[in-house]
């Protein structure tokens, strides 16, 4: 896997120094679905200059499309992993202690890996709407939530 992230963040400055843009890729993050890759450019480089070649970067990792945006002062070329890790219901349970906050339920996980709960309880969620196009994962996010209810919180 390391041997890949390093091929891919050599592409990505290869494709940037052949539109003459100085950008350096420092780090990242592997998620479930993406890799996510931050890339320093100098001072006075644009955001769009960089986005604009997103789909010559595509190209040359050989992935249908990239995602590039600003996030904590650096730029952020997001790629999707050729094979998705499946994100597993009990073992994310397990990563919580088995115990969440009352009324909790279990989202999946944040861009950092870590479980994502929402509050139920909490006056600042009154409604919860689940949208998406076909095979999506509405279901099972469905599922996720009522399970995840069950498994977290007790009848009194």
């Amino acid at each position: 896997m390391r041997r890949r992230l390093e091929m891919q963040a050599d592409r990505i400055e290869a494709v940037l120094a052949s539109h003459k843009v100085q950008g350096r890729v420092w780090g990242g993050a592997v998620t479930p679905r993406f890799i996510r890759f931050q890339v320093m450019t100098s001072l006075d480089t644009r955001v769009n200059r960089v986005s604009g070649l997103s789909e010559e970067i595509a190209l040359s990792l050989g992935v249908p499309a990239t995602r590039i945006y600003r996030q904590n002062g650096a730029i952020q070329v997001e790629v999707p992993r050729s094979e998705p890790d499946v994100v597993r219901l009990l073992p994310l349970c397990r990563r919580l202690g088995g115990e969440a906050p009352p009324g909790a339920a279990l989202l999946g996980v944040d861009e950092e890996g870590m479980p994502l709960l929402v509050r139920l309880s909490s006056p600042d969620v009154v409604h919860i709407l689940v949208a998406g196009t076909t095979g999506s994962g509405k279901t099972a996010l469905a599922r996720t939530l009522l399970l995840s209810l069950a498994l977290f919180n007790r009848p009194v």
